[in-house]
């Protein structure tokens, strides 16, 4: 095993190399995680493999994306928002569907200019995500661990039954949003306010290194043991006026807790929702000093 040392006060054990996968991995078929625009992921026990889409799949995914922003303008209730909140079958349809109609039109046809920006928005941002979290997160433990190793063929579950791999990622316990709805069904309250506390203090260390989150939804955050981890850093800037803009939006719109998709999990507990929002709040204002560095701006 080699190590690659990480940069920024990292850990030096930022990524582990190792001569060959883990077992586990080569060991039975890799169940279905999850999945983003991007991305989808599968897991075994311990560790988290990823195939990146096919341009026609996220081009697919934005077109069912815009198909859902009209539809939750139009019906009562924000069911387009719920249904793209929590994908199921017949979104997963629809996008296929879309997807089969980029790959059989001219390009010209279904690339419009809103579905183009949002494209190169997309690959922009996830470029600089990756670059950001590897320059500034990579062997803390704000962000899971990461081990290399020769490319490896891996069985998966559906579509496309195997992959070719070379890296993946610790496989964290839940995400935080579900860890938080599991202590809301069982009326743990006083463990919802811990974890949030620990997502805001992930945050906080975050912006000490210079980098901030524009996508700060739970979903995008994991629970490993007693510690919240960054798991998608397609979010994350280290550009102050885009920061700025940020923040400005946060004051305008709507409170954090509801930007968070916490506004049913918290209807009973309005006392925790205010002080998560005024703790939010506190804790933008102290990292600003830090995030107005010139090597930010």
């Amino acid at each position: 095993m080699t190590v690659q040392r990480s940069k920024d006060g990292g850990r030096p054990d930022a990524i582990r190399v190792l001569r060959q996968a883990p077992e586990e991995l080569a060991r039975g078929s890799l169940i279905r995680l999850g999945e983003g625009i991007g991305k989808v992921a599968y897991a075994s026990e311990h560790w988290v493999v990823s195939r990146e889409r096919h341009p026609s799949e996220i081009i697919g995914l934005i077109l069912t994306w815009k198909l859902l922003r009209r539809l939750d303008r139009l019906v009562p209730g924000e069911m387009g928002r719920r249904m793209l909140a929590k994908p199921g079958r017949q979104i997963r349809a629809l996008s296929f569907l879309f997807q089969a109609l980029v790959l059989s039109v001219p390009r010209g046809i279904w690339f419009t200019r809103h579905a183009r920006h949002m494209w190169r928005q997309y690959r922009w941002h996830e470029k600089r995500g990756r670059k950001l979290a590897d320059s500034h997160l990579a062997g803390t433990r704000l962000v899971p661990e990461r081990i290399a190793f020769p490319p490896t063929r891996v069985k998966v579950s559906r579509w496309p039954g195997w992959l070719v791999v070379s890296e993946a990622t610790e496989r964290a316990e839940t995400t935080l949003y579900e860890r938080i709805n599991e202590l809301a069904r069982a009326r743990r309250f006083d463990e919802i306010e811990t974890w949030l506390t620990r997502y805001l203090d992930l945050r906080s260390a975050a912006w000490k290194r210079g980098v901030f989150s524009l996508d700060p939804h739970l979903k995008n955050f994991g629970v490993t043991q007693d510690r919240v981890v960054l798991l998608d850093a397609g979010g994350l800037t280290d550009v102050w006026p885009e920061i700025a803009e940020n923040l400005r939006r946060d004051d305008e719109l709507t409170p954090p807790h509801v930007r968070l998709g916490l506004d049913s999990t918290l209807r009973d507990r309005p006392d925790i929702a205010d002080r998560f929002d005024t703790e939010w709040k506190a804790t933008v204002k102290l990292a600003e000093p830090s995030l107005r560095k010139p090597h930010h701006s």
